[in-house]
């Protein structure tokens, strides 16, 4: 019996989701349902071509970037377009996104090595995702070297990232741990082997930073660390959920370990009586379009959650 079976996962759902966006009914086919090969590749070579690939696309601008430029305004950003076609799971090798991704890598950079959008110093949960984006769009690029070079040198005692490292911070941020976390995972996912070694213990640690805090806790109290944690938007920007870092820990292939049962079990719970699950708000700021509404059952959730499962039944 397949793990999807043991999900209790009926038909009608994965019909459900393979209704859906070329781009989620790529990553059904990978994720859930384990296909590969020639049949796949050109199921993803379409995600470019119509769909929420394809809207994306409409919205860049003659500069070659998105909305305002870099990173303003939110969402609308070359910066978080990127992220989001990233996340489509957009085919590599696509010149205007090459180029795209090209102009933000060999942008400004700060003398601490990350690129900093013209700010004084840079933004360590920003360069995670430019990390995440820029490796899995564009790995080759020398600056990606420079930015793990960055992200290693700032790591906290603690094991984990904070972006107010430079503001006296002693603590690591949940948030800014996971967006790092993403990025070195992408850099190495993409054939990149500069520093791997030093790149493995870093994630070990940020790993364990993450389940001491039993994934949304504090190690403290054992309180809930803030309720929006336990919410299910999507996109998640740089906004940390429990759904996005059951997400990352799967794809990294962590094993279980039994600090993430309160996090699963909250999953467990949110799905609905049909199967799926819903998307359960949007963070405020201007978008190119909404690929899904708040409230309504979501094919995002419903995937993510359904290979966060399939991982650790």
């Amino acid at each position: 019996m397949s793990k999807i079976q043991l999900l209790k996962i009926n038909k009608e759902n994965i019909d459900w989701l393979l209704s859906g966006d070329v781009s989620i009914i790529y990553q059904v086919k990978r994720d859930l349902l384990d296909a590969s090969g020639a049949d796949l590749k050109k199921l993803q070579l379409r995600i470019a071509e119509e769909g929420w690939g394809k809207e994306f696309m409409r919205f860049r601008n003659k500069d070659g970037l998105w909305g305002g430029g870099f990173y303003l305004p939110k969402w609308t950003s070359a910066h978080y377009t990127l992220l989001d076609i990233k996340n489509l799971g957009f085919p590599k090798g696509n010149d205007e996104i090459n180029y795209s991704v090209s102009l933000i890598l060999d942008s400004e950079r700060s003398k601490d090595g990350g690129i900093s959008y013209s700010r004084k110093n840079s933004d360590v949960c920003v360069n995670g995702m430019i990390l995440n984006f820029g490796s899995y769009l564009l790995s080759t690029h020398k600056t990606l070297n420079d930015i793990v070079d960055y992200l290693l040198n700032v790591q906290m005692e603690d094991g984990g990232w904070n972006c107010k490292h430079l503001k006296g911070a002693t603590h690591s941020s949940l948030h800014s741990t996971l967006s790092v976390l993403e990025g070195l995972l992408e850099f190495t996912a993409s054939g990149n082997t500069y520093r791997i070694k030093e790149i493995k213990q870093a994630e070990k640690k940020g790993i364990e930073f993450l389940l001491v805090h039993h994934l949304f806790k504090s190690h403290r109290t054992g309180k809930v660390i803030d309720p929006k944690m336990l919410m299910l938007p999507y996109p998640s920007r740089w906004r940390y959920d429990i759904l996005r870092v059951l997400d990352y820990l799967q794809k990294a292939n962590a094993p279980y370990d039994k600090r993430m049962d309160d996090a699963l079990s909250i999953i467990r719970k949110k799905q609905n009586t049909d199967g799926c699950w819903s998307l359960q708000g949007k963070y405020q700021g201007l978008v190119h379009f909404d690929m899904e509404k708040t409230g309504t059952p979501s094919r995002w959730n419903t995937l993510r959650a359904l290979r966060v499962l399939k991982h650790f039944q």
